[in-house]
């Protein structure tokens, strides 16, 4: 290029070639860090569920307005946030290998995680409240509870990024750094151990309390199952497995691409595309379905 032969020697470069540089590294963000098909995996289901999102707001805004439901209404304006934050974080991967962008992506990282973790125990608060849980009350019961168990969360993970320099949100290195691992693995027991408990209570007499619906214990399974992968793979990784770091990364890919989908599909889809009325049939044939009502033929 004749910016780059123009250049006398001694003095900086020309805006010229900054501007080529700039234009250099934006086209190449998506092969960055992890590379393509991890960066594609990660924004193409998290784009594509914002355009849902959007082509179906008008519709759900009415419904919502109409239904007066304080859950709801809380719950689709979390998911629009943290799938907006969600987004950015699957857009900016790159920020991992940039030198002096480490700092924004452990916040962006911190915010985006602690959002989907506030939606995944607010969830799981709501469902343990029984079957009859609903209301203003029920709402705010549920948000104190996520609010103190995220808000210890990110204390906890601030402390160990920002005060002891863990890189606990950077993820393209294999090597073993294990007190980074082994928070993880404390982590993901936690969630793994939750979502267990609540399976093993819907085979005990305690099942009642909980909701009546199969896919509720979908979802409960599937959040089960990818936390005890997560889990499986932070102990290879901590124990010098190569193949665990692979397999950390294709639960974090799961995850942040599929989860907020799913969680749309269980908790409100329906709620947007059903009529009260059958709504009310489709409960009733998954509690029947579910075995609630065979005590009252015995």
């Amino acid at each position: 290029m004749r910016g780059r032969l123009a250049i006398p020697l001694g003095l900086s470069p020309s805006p010229l070639l900054d501007l080529s540089d700039r234009e250099s590294g934006i086209s190449s963000w998506p092969f960055d860090c992890h590379g393509l098909w991890y960066n594609l995996a990660l924004v193409v289901p998290s784009l594509l569920f914002i355009v849902y999102l959007l082509s179906q707001a008008r519709n759900s805004l009415t419904k919502l307005s109409h239904g007066r439901s304080y859950i709801m209404i809380s719950y689709y304006g979390l998911l629009w946030v943290v799938s907006i934050l969600n987004l950015l974080w699957c857009f900016l991967q790159a920020w991992q290998c940039t030198s002096g962008k480490e700092p924004a992506w452990n916040l962006l990282s911190l915010f985006t995680t602690s959002g989907m973790l506030f939606l995944e125990i607010s969830l799981v608060a709501f469902l343990l409240q029984g079957n009859y849980a609903s209301g203003l009350d029920a709402l705010m019961r549920t948000f104190v509870i996520s609010g103190i168990v995220v808000a210890g969360d990110i204390f906890l993970k601030a402390i160990y990024v920002f005060g002891f320099g863990v890189p606990l949100f950077i993820d393209t290195d294999e090597s073993s750094n294990r007190v980074k691992w082994g928070l993880w693995v404390v982590h993901k027991l936690l969630l793994a151990a939750v979502y267990g408990f609540i399976l093993f209570m819907h085979h005990t007499r305690w099942r009642e309390r909980l909701p009546a619906r199969p896919a509720f214990y979908n979802y409960i399974l599937m959040m089960f199952l990818l936390n005890a992968i997560a889990l499986f793979s932070c102990v290879l990784v901590a124990n010098g497995a190569g193949f665990g770091f692979w397999l950390y990364n294709l639960t974090t890919v799961c995850y942040h691409s599929l989860y907020l989908p799913f969680l749309y599909v269980i908790f409100l889809a329906d709620f947007f595309q059903e009529e009260d009325l059958h709504l009310e049939n489709v409960y009733y044939s998954e509690m029947k379905d579910a075995g609630f009502f065979d005590a009252d033929w015995e």
